[in-house]
């Protein structure tokens, strides 16, 4: 199986709060984790990135996923386990419901995304399936993502991505090649034709 990676994707959370019988307050955050076909930013500065609608059923099926504060597996804020996290694929996209803990990263969590200051989500993930497209007229890749093994959602202020020796390893292992390859490679072909005119 791939390593473990993690994509951030800046939208909407919606927060609910209501009230109980007995008096305490139930507060909920919701939106999207990520939305089907929407290409990601550049990635690497190599490739772009989709996500197909029906890349996360299975996995919603087999896993237990929790929601963590930031990607803290210290700080938990819900699981699919209890239904404490919900998930599920609608014609948009991955939909998330958290219904936050009554505890200090619960309420940290709330307070950070309510004022705004925390307003995008992260999922980590293995890749199962996926696809890759050279796109000729912007010189670049496109990776879609067909079958994703969901591990953690997490809403986090700032994308989270492995450094950037392992990133280089990455792609060379998806066997595309870079910007700086197609150039030089380009470069040695219009040599060999220049070499050629002049035998």
């Amino acid at each position: 199986m791939s390593e473990k990676v993690i994509r951030y994707m800046p939208d909407q959370i919606q927060v609910r709060s209501t009230g109980s019988e007995e008096g305490s307050s139930k507060r909920t955050i919701g939106g999207y984790v990520v939305r089907f076909n929407q290409r990601s930013h550049l990635i690497w500065g190599e490739f772009y990135e989709r996500v197909a609608k029906g890349a996360f059923i299975r996995s919603l099926s087999e896993n237990t996923i929790k929601a963590l504060w930031n990607h803290r597996s210290d700080f938990v804020l819900g699981s699919t386990k209890n239904q404490t996290l919900r998930l599920h694929e609608d014609n948009t996209g991955l939909a998330f419901e958290i219904d936050l803990p009554n505890n200090s990263w619960g309420n940290d969590a709330y307070e950070s995304i309510q004022r705004g200051d925390v307003d995008g989500v992260s999922f980590g993930f293995n890749v199962r399936q996926d696809a890759w497209a050279y796109l000729k007229d912007e010189d670049v890749y496109e990776r879609t993502l067909l079958e994703i093994n969901l591990h953690e959602v997490s809403p986090t202020p700032f994308p989270a991505y492995p450094d950037s020796e392992v990133n280089q390893r990455s792609i060379e292992q998806f066997g595309i090649t870079t910007k700086e390859q197609r150039k030089l490679e380009k470069e040695q072909l219009l040599l060999e034709i220049d070499l050629l005119a002049l035998s």
